[in-house]
């Protein structure tokens, strides 16, 4: 297989949750949900990221992560690390009140490639 420069990089953002978020009165966090769907939404407009799909597990993850298993995860096709460091930058710049994003979730990045056979591999004939 030859790498192709042209093809994107498929991320998994994986989300959590942290502490700071459930020490929030209920009357509190209608603010942070807020924010969190604008940054879903920035992100997904943003030039060369094409979102394939998301995830949530709050159903069967009651509480924070901070770590494997995340809270959420966000998968997209995306054109450059650079574009994948502005996404995480969100956090950054999504505001919730008077704090950050990033006060109530923090995001990391996977970076790969879609998963497929290789020129390189013979395939056995069945």
């Amino acid at each position: 297989m030859t790498t192709n420069p042209s093809e994107p990089l498929r991320v998994l953002f994986c989300i959590g949750i942290n502490q700071n978020f459930f020490d929030l009165p209920k009357s509190g966090i209608g603010a942070v949900w807020t924010a969190f769907s604008g940054m879903m939404s920035q992100m997904g407009q943003m030039d060369g990221v094409k979102v394939i799909g998301n995830i949530d597990d709050d159903s069967h993850m009651v509480g924070p992560s901070d770590g494997w298993p995340w809270t959420c995860y966000i998968l997209a096709d995306v054109d450059s690390q650079e574009t994948v460091k502005a996404a995480c930058n969100l956090f950054r710049t999504t505001m919730v009140g008077e704090h950050a994003l990033w006060h109530y979730a923090k995001i990391e990045a996977r970076i790969g490639r879609a998963l497929i056979i290789r020129d390189d591999v013979t395939v056995a004939a069945g």
